[in-house]
């Protein structure tokens, strides 16, 4: 950007004050080829952060189809407005599809980089707790994904009989949200999950250098999170890379994750990108130097494959906000190199509904969240274990060395108290089970002030070393 940069405004909306958490008026505009969110606070001033670079992609992304569904519960009524109502409010315009599980807030690392701010004595979930969580989301319709997560769910013994009762209950979708410290050193309790009926695991996985992680999860990992990997093949599950993207520490490795990825396939089904978001003990006031946004990580994987894919080759989410993330769908040839793969597109008819004021009380999931889930389900989880319903040997073997060879790359981002924008966090459609059985969206209930202070996600155990 350059200070004669023309500046153009996009809209405005709403956020909140990165101090106070009180929800102010916000604008979108551009300066350059960048996309910055300004705020004022009438007590703490203005606050603005860069949220998108690249407006070719911009514009592209923004004249996608808005896909808009009521919630089928509503378990909160509308009062203080967004974010203050969720749980979920009949202000809000998408159904979940994959809601977490925090089954325990214990972990057996330290990471500097940690939106729960976990410890390792933090307190587990009771099975009650989980069941009445499995209730609610049956009285609202259910089959959504499932995540485990926490701190790091796989310090729990019992964790595979949680996965059993996911499934029995008829959820569909189960996966496992991990360092994979567990599931390196034990094959067997990793063969006791996928038993259990797991589907897939979210590996965090932030580079292939010790020196990354060393810096972002306090260890030198890549040992351990190359035989996690490997134990997830022997045991034919799915493994979805799971890298934060921190400027300064590892977007110089997006190829190096890329061609892990790529050697370690068909385990690996996909690498999903997370760039940084300041919450938990990822505390603020972040400079504009510390952020990558979603364009930058598209641009970032055109480059490394060297001028055979595009920007077109990625799309936006076809439930969530479009500028939420980005995704494609990629065939790896013998040599190596990444091809666009030949798929229907996850989208929605093109025509926005608008979200009415009350919930209508179906239970039936929206077209464009159970497309979602259908296409996550399809690409993460491993072709074995998806089956070939009506197909001869041959044609299953076909489906089989096709899938093998078939890999996702995409990305999300998350947003924090300087980049929170209501209009997306009204369409998110990833939620978190709270402790009173609501369901809340994953950036209001990890979203924290400049000083550390949260509006639902409850007051984090002490911050101590892992031994």
């Amino acid at each position: 950007m350059t200070c004669c940069a023309r500046r153009i405004s996009l809209g405005v909306t709403e956020s909140v004050c990165p101090t106070c958490l009180a929800t102010v008026p916000a604008e979108r505009y551009a300066e350059g080829d960048a996309v910055y969110l300004k705020k004022t606070c009438p007590e703490h001033g203005e606050t603005r952060a860069p949220i998108w670079r690249g407006l070719e992609s911009y514009f592209r992304w923004g004249a996608s189809p808005r896909a808009y569904s009521r919630p089928t519960v509503c378990a909160t009524a509308m009062a203080r407005g967004c974010p203050n109502d969720c749980g979920l409010c009949p202000d809000h315009r998408q159904q979940s599809c994959c809601v977490l599980f925090e089954v325990t807030q214990r972990c057996d690392l330290a990471c500097p980089v940690c939106y729960a701010s976990a410890s390792r004595h933090g307190a587990d979930a009771s099975r009650a707790e989980i069941e009445g969580w499995l209730d609610a989301l049956a009285e609202s319709g259910g089959r959504v994904h499932i995540q485990l997560s926490g701190g790091e769910p796989t310090v729990r013994d019992d964790l595979p009989e949680i996965v059993a009762l996911i499934r029995a209950r008829g959820f569909d979708f189960a996966q496992l949200n991990t360092n994979g410290v567990r599931i390196a050193r034990e094959p067997a309790y990793l063969a006791a999950l996928v038993e259990a009926g797991l589907d897939c695991v979210f590996l965090q996985f932030d580079g292939v250098s010790d020196a990354v992680h060393q810096r972002l999860r306090g260890a030198k990992l890549m040992r351990l999170k190359t035989q996690a990997v490997r134990n997830c093949g022997e045991a034919g599950i799915g493994v979805v890379l799971t890298p934060t993207l921190v400027p300064g520490v590892n977007l110089g490795e997006i190829g190096a994750i890329v061609d892990f990825a790529i050697a370690e396939m068909p385990a690996v089904r996909a690498a999903h990108f997370q760039p940084v978001s300041y919450f938990g003990r990822c505390l603020g006031p972040p400079d504009d130097a510390s952020r990558v946004t979603l364009p930058e990580v598209m641009q970032a994987l055109i480059a490394y494959a060297g001028g055979t894919i595009r920007l077109e080759d990625f799309r936006p989410g076809s439930a969530e906000n479009p500028y939420c993330s980005f995704s494609g769908r990629f065939r790896v040839d013998d040599s190596g190199r990444l091809l666009p793969a030949a798929e229907e597109r996850a989208s929605c008819c093109g025509v926005p509904v608008e979200p009415r004021a009350a919930c209508c009380g179906s239970t039936q999931p929206s077209l464009e969240v159970a497309r979602e889930r259908r296409y996550v389900a399809g690409q993460w989880t491993s072709a074995e274990r998806q089956g070939a319903t009506g197909a001869g040997l041959e044609a299953f073997d076909a489906f089989l060395a096709g899938r093998a060879r078939t890999l996702g790359l995409s990305g999300m981002a998350f947003q924090d108290a300087w980049t929170l924008d209501l209009e997306r966090l009204r369409q998110c459609h990833i939620h978190v089970a709270a402790s009173d059985r609501r369901v809340i969206p994953f950036c209001a209930y990890n979203l924290t002030s400049a000083d550390g202070r949260s509006l639902y996600r409850p007051p984090a155990a002490s911050r101590e070393s892992a031994i």
